[in-house]
This record gives structure tokens, C-alpha cells and sequence, in this order.
């Protein structure tokens, strides 16, 4: 496993990876000078392979960092993760550092692109969603010097720190719960996931205790986009035009398991009796509706908490406690959507 860098990494490291002299790689990286496109190149390659990011801070500032927090998230269209910032911002409240929030639209390129940008002012830390990152993105993370807590995730190998749930432990929980109750034929509707690391984790744990118990999923649909009360409406629709023997509708999220509620009411079936649903995420927003809808907090707002107080202790008392993994545990509301078995 690669460790961890106690240093920023230097012009010098650049330029001795590279083979070419610090003003040339300094001349490359300013993309200032007359250099020829290979030498450029060998640069680059070089400067991504190593990790290294450019100081925009050096000689300004005694400390070498500012009192930021760089806090990369995936989305601000998805509910869970204003509640997440609103964690992170109460907690670093009094302590001098002002969290800086970049967003990646769960896309590996615009995550690199985002890191780049921000570890160049060298925040005295960052709180970044997700275990899995780009090469160059997990090369900047460890040889950025400074703390870094991974958020939303435990099912993993962290860089330096991480604070989350077990996605994989939210789906076996949920499908225990769905067995217990005597449900069979089983659909599921989520996001597309070979981005979407939290929802295939929760999914994999889900279809794998349900294997288990001698079930299989009848039927599955996955999106892109939003998630939105329309989608879970028209999904909802779809699969119960298509498979009409299910009972129980496991979404990957609150608000399309929202929408597949109000799909069944539509359709006057009963819930839970005749078909039962459940989401993720405990979306307080939701909690309005004629029917609770059964799902797991994903502790959004004690994570963003738990993150900061732990990016504030590192820069309070130079603390070097890498590798710790805080694991949170999210509790199952059955609501009145999933029977009690």
C-alpha cells in the first residue's frame, strides 16, 4: 500500500521524476515559456503520476495553508448532502477554518479537476465523499501533506481517515427486514451505479442476503438523472406493467421511493399489505406524506459533524491518527410501508 506523504511534494520531486530542470518544470506547470510539447508532456506525466499540485500560497503566507476546509461533494441537487455540509459547518463554527465546497457531479475527471484546483491554496484539510477515487485523484489526496477524511463510506480502504455507514450492512439489514416479513417477489429501482460506489455497495448487500433466504430480485430498472418523485412514478408504473406479481418495491433513495408511493395509491393497492416499499436515506422532507414511507437514516448531518470535529483536532493539536475509521450505524424505520415480521 502506498503511504501516506508527511510533505508536500516540490518543484524538485517534479523535476527529478521527470528529468528536467525545476525552472523548465516550473516554466511547464505556469504553462509559461518556450518548452517543446515533449518535454511538456514528460512534465505532466510526471507531476500526475507523483500527485504533486502547485502551491499557489508559497512565500505569501509563514504556515503554508490557509484556513480553509476543501469539502468535495458529488451533487447539491441530491438532498443528503446539504444536511452533510450543515454538519460540517456547525462543527467548524468556532474554530477558525471556513469550509470551501467544490462539486463533482460524480464524475472521476471534474473530482481531479476540483482536487487540483483546491489543494493548490492548501486548505488545512479536506472532507471528500467516497472511498473510491482516479488514480491521480487518490495520488494528490495522499501526497497533499494534510488531513483527509473520506465521508459517507466505511465499506473500504481510506487514505487517511474515514466517517460513514456500511452501505453493504444498510442492504443486508433491509433485506433481513423484507424476508422477515414474509415478502417474495421483489423489485428493485435505482440509480445507474458504476458511479454511484454507496448505492452498488448497498445493492450488493441487499441481493446477497436475499440469496440467502432463496430469493432472487423479479424484476430491476435503473436511471440516470435526478432523483425525482416523476422518475419513481413512471419506474413504479413500468415494473408493475411488466412483473404485476410483485410484492415489495425496494428503491435506492427516499424521493423515488416517494414517487413509487404515490404510484401504488394511484392504483388503489394496498400498503404494506399487498405490496410493500422501503428507500434510503431518511429524508426529512418526506415526512408529510399520507404514508411513512419505511427506510434507514444514512446519519448525513452527524457524519459532516463527526469529519470536521476530526479535520479541527488534526490542525488544533498536529494529531497524527491516520488509518481510524469511524463507522456509524443507521437505524431501520419500518414507517407503514414494510410489515413488521
Amino acid at each position: 500500500m502506498q503511504t501516506r506523504s508527511k510533505r508536500p511534494l516540490t518543484l524538485r520531486d517534479v523535476s527529478e521524476a521527470s528529468g528536467v530542470s525545476e525552472m523548465t518544470v516550473s516554466r511547464v506547470l505556469r504553462n509559461k515559456g518556450d518548452v517543446s510539447a515533449a518535454t511538456r508532456e514528460k512534465v505532466k506525466d510526471a507531476a500526475r503520476m507523483l500527485g504533486y499540485v502547485p502551491n499557489k500560497i508559497a512565500g505569501a503566507l509563514a504556515s503554508q495553508r490557509v484556513n480553509l476546509v476543501a469539502v468535495v461533494i458529488p451533487s447539491l441537487k441530491n438532498m443528503v448532502f446539504p444536511e452533510v455540509l450543515s454538519g460540517i459547518s456547525e462543527e467548524l463554527d468556532d474554530t477558525g477554518l471556513q469550509p470551501v465546497v467544490g462539486v463533482t457531479d460524480y464524475q472521476p475527471e471534474k473530482e481531479e479537476k476540483v482536487l487540483f484546483e483546491m489543494l493548490s491554496w492548501r486548505p488545512s484539510g479536506v472532507i471528500v465523499a467516497g472511498l473510491e477515487h482516479s488514480d491521480a485523484s487518490r495520488a494528490m489526496l495522499m501526497q497533499s501533506g494534510i488531513p483527509v477524511v473520506e465521508i459517507m463510506d466505511t465499506d473500504g480502504e481510506p487514505i487517511d481517515t474515514a466517517v460513514g455507514i456500511s452501505h453493504r450492512r444498510a442492504g443486508r439489514v433491509m433485506a433481513e427486514a423484507i424476508l422477515a416479513a414474509g415478502y417474495k417477489r421483489i423489485g428493485f429501482m435505482g440509480t445507474k451505479m458504476p458511479l454511484d460506489h454507496r448505492a452498488r455497495k448497498r445493492f450488493e448487500g441487499f441481493t446477497q442476503t436475499l440469496a440467502k433466504g432463496g430469493i432472487e430480485i423479479a424484476d430491476q430498472e435503473f436511471y440516470s438523472g435526478g432523483s425525482a418523485l416523476a422518475k419513481g412514478r413512471e419506474m413504479t408504473d413500468a415494473m408493475l406493467n411488466r412483473t404485476p406479481d410483485l410484492d415489495f418495491l425496494y428503491y435506492s433513495n427516499d424521493m423515488i421511493g416517494a414517487g413509487g408511493l404515490m404510484c401504488l395509491q394511484d392504483r388503489g393497492i394496498d400498503i404494506p399489505g399487498s405490496i410493500g416499499l422501503a428507500g434510503f436515506n431518511g429524508v426529512d422532507l418526506l415526512d408529510g406524506l399520507s404514508h411513512q414511507l419505511a427506510t434507514m437514516d444514512a446519519c448525513r448531518f452527524e457524519i459532516g459533524q463527526t469529519a470536521a470535529r476530526i479535520i479541527a483536532a488534526r490542525n488544533a493539536e498536529g494529531a497524527a491518527d491516520e488509518g481510524q475509521v469511524v463507522e456509524l450505524e443507521p437505524t431501520l424505520t419500518f414507517g407503514d410501508t414494510l410489515r413488521k415480521g
